[in-house]
């Protein structure tokens, strides 16, 4: 299977979806906190120095071509963070970015994945990438932009025992009869992909995917290599959690293997994530069941696997209200997890943090010296079409 090849100057200058977008290193006062209408669907990492790095997108007043993607950095764990310190915007006006994903790879380097659309979505769609390599300053220089291939990755890679990258891209299918058609039809490339890099991000390549077409939404899917050897990936559908397993490192997977998860979950995204300790961890909506296709979401709350996911212990519930969502994580050098979600994206427009250890998770209360929970990150302060907070 081959790399997959950078858009040429010929191409971008037919398609404005495949131009690279600015990246704003000095933001003006058109990305204040006081301007943004609407905001969510964050991501948190940390350098190899213990600065954490946040990403959400926003712009408009919802998801729509106006959107782009910005960070913020912390330099006391998360206690206070800084005004939009970067921004990523599509230089085309139809363009929108958004989905961000932070990762910090092994060689030390901070990754910032987004996706591109012409519109809201134009059913291709586009994975871009940067990085930095000394993300512990307050300004790290970032790589040029690249477009890494279609579809969207908005959670962490996996790295292989091996050291190969196993990136969890998805290719939505077309949308159905009742709406206006997409602008490109992938056909038979949908599908949640695992897209690997053999050579420390220098080249990518579409390995292999899952194709459960009658349950996807828009899989939001995660990988896990487990220590049989088999590959894990979890998706999200509309009433719970699909889950996929690979028997040859994730070139395919047989649809004979795949179940609905045990796991309960509502159809929203979920966070799950191998720790230093070999545990995974898992946030989720712990919240009553539902015959809804679209529940409120709530009870955002931390479990954690010694059996690679066979069963789930503790339970630390990091939010209760509703309108909490989109968990991503990171952990720290010394054990410390840090989980960040949004609230109530159109009227409070929080983004929040919950800094916790696997203990506390175990123990199902906040009684390490380390426990926060509902941490500010940032609060957004127009007025969104849900009105004042």
């Amino acid at each position: 299977m081959s790399a997959i090849a950078p858009p040429t100057a010929a191409a971008q200058q037919q398609d404005s979806s495949l131009v690279p977008p600015r990246v704003i290193t000095n933001p003006g006062p058109e990305f204040d906190d006081s301007v943004r209408q609407f905001q969510g669907i964050p991501g948190v990492e940390r350098a190899p120095g213990g600065r954490l790095w946040a990403t959400w997108y926003s712009g408009g007043d919802t998801e729509c071509a106006e959107n782009y993607v910005l960070l913020v950095t912390s330099a006391d764990g998360g206690e206070t963070w800084s005004p939009p310190a970067f921004i990523v915007d599509p230089v085309p006006p139809e363009i929108r970015a958004f989905d961000p994903c932070l990762w910090l790879d092994p060689q030390g380097r901070l990754w910032l994945f987004w996706a591109h659309s012409r519109g809201l979505r134009d059913g291709r769609f586009g994975v871009w990438a940067m990085h930095a390599a000394d993300a512990d300053s307050a300004t790290p220089a970032w790589s040029t932009p690249r477009r890494l291939g279609d579809g969207i990755m908005m959670n962490k890679p996996t790295v292989a025992a091996n050291g190969d990258w196993h990136l969890p891209v998805s290719i939505w299918p077309p949308r159905s009869a009742e709406h206006p058609p997409d602008e490109f039809n992938p056909c038979a490339r949908t599908g949640a992909w695992d897209v690997v890099s053999r050579d420390n991000g220098a080249t990518f390549e579409y390995l292999g995917k899952a194709d459960d077409a009658e349950r996807r939404v828009f899989d939001e899917h995660m990988l896990v290599e487990r220590r049989d050897g088999s590959w894990w990936m979890l998706s999200r559908v509309i009433r719970g959690i699909w889950e996929n397993v690979s028997l040859d490192g994730g070139r395919t997977w047989p649809r004979e293997l795949g179940r609905f998860s045990p796991i309960p979950h509502i159809n929203s995204r979920f966070y799950i994530r191998r720790l230093a300790s070999g545990n995974l961890l898992l946030v989720r909506h712990h919240q009553p069941p539902s015959t809804e296709d679209w529940p409120p979401r709530s009870h955002l709350t931390a479990f954690l696997s010694t059996d690679d996911g066979a069963s789930w212990q503790g339970g630390l519930l990091l939010d209760e209200r509703a309108g909490v969502s989109y968990p991503d994580g990171t952990q720290m050098p010394d054990g410390t997890l840090h989980v960040i979600y949004d609230y109530q994206r159109t009227r409070d427009k929080h983004i929040l943090l919950a800094t916790f250890t696997e203990s506390d998770v175990l123990a199902g209360q906040w009684q390490s010296p380390r426990a926060r929970a509902r941490q500010l990150v940032n609060r957004a302060t127009a007025v969104g079409r849900d009105g004042p907070a």
